[in-house]
């Protein structure tokens, strides 16, 4: 620690702790939006191909994370076989491969569970259970996840299911958060998220399911009663992927994941509530289109 000072103004060029660098945030939020909405629309390769970055940076972060606990995770093959599910699996979705894309996807998360485990030995005994578990974890909570996005851009109308997906998403955090700030008194998990309560949980499932709605009719031509039911289940999912990671973090004492995005932290403070959404996401609507 630096001793006290009574000087309060940050130095130059440096953002106050407790706060973010505004500009850099306001830069990066453009870029991504500008990236997503340019390859959802006119470059499915592309969205697909960013996916698996933005997946394998998360699996870089939750090695270092989980790494403060003394739990070390086999990142590279992680990391490569991540690449592989989110790229093949969508490959064989778009493309007569003689291989399904579910075969594909449990056959390669089967290889790189092997592989991963397979990487630890030479490390001997000591802590295998912890490095192992690491890997397991990472390799379900990252990998698997997320391998339903590009299974969801593969189908039917895409790009229209991706966007109503993320949608949904956005609608149930904004609305979480403005009725929360408005009117939220009732604390809905005080030891992982002081700041949530029930008034915003409410507030999300309403506004996620207005927006579902809306995006079943005129994205997907389907009934309202399909939205409905997107915006409610990915809200509920949603927030308690918020809680996950926020679990993680607090377990391991650290406040945003990593600096790889300026202003927003980490890959993983963008994606925790995208990634226990997305097979829930792919299942509502492969079941009710």
């Amino acid at each position: 620690m630096t001793s006290a000072s009574s000087d309060t103004t940050p130095a130059p060029g440096r953002t106050p702790r407790a706060g973010r660098d505004l500009p850099a945030a306001i830069i990066t939020g453009v870029v991504l939006v500008v990236i997503v909405i340019g390859t959802v629309f006119w470059w499915h390769w592309g969205f697909v191909i960013f996916v698996a970055i933005m997946l394998g940076l998360g699996a870089v972060e939750l090695h270092r994370a989980i790494g403060g606990l003394g739990m070390r995770s086999a990142v590279v093959p992680i990391v490569i076989g991540t690449v592989i599910m989110v790229l093949g699996s969508f490959a064989a979705s778009s493309y007569d491969l003689g291989i399904g894309a579910n075969t594909f996807l449990i056959a390669a998360l089967g290889l790189t569970t092997v592989t991963s485990l397979m990487c630890r030995l030479p490390g001997g005994a000591k802590g295998f259970v912890g490095d192992a578990a690491a890997s397991l974890f990472t390799i379900a909570y990252l990998p698997l996840m997320g391998s339903f996005i590009p299974l969801m851009m593969a189908d039917d109308l895409g790009a229209r299911r991706i966007l109503s997906w993320m949608l949904c998403i956005i609608a149930s955090d904004t609305g979480g958060y403005a009725v929360g700030v408005l009117i939220g008194r009732h604390p809905m998990a005080p030891r992982i998220s002081p700041k949530k309560s029930w008034e915003g949980m409410a507030g999300s499932i309403v506004l996620a399911a207005a927006v579902g709605a809306g995006c079943s009719v005129w994205l997907l031509g389907a009934p309202a009663w399909v939205g409905l039911v997107l915006g409610g289940v990915l809200s509920v999912v949603g927030t308690c992927g918020d809680l996950v990671e926020s679990m993680i973090k607090r377990d391991v004492g650290i406040k945003d994941m990593s600096n790889f995005l300026p202003g927003h932290g980490g890959v993983m403070d963008r994606l925790d509530s995208m990634l226990l959404s997305a097979p829930f996401a792919w299942a509502v609507l492969s079941l009710c289109l």
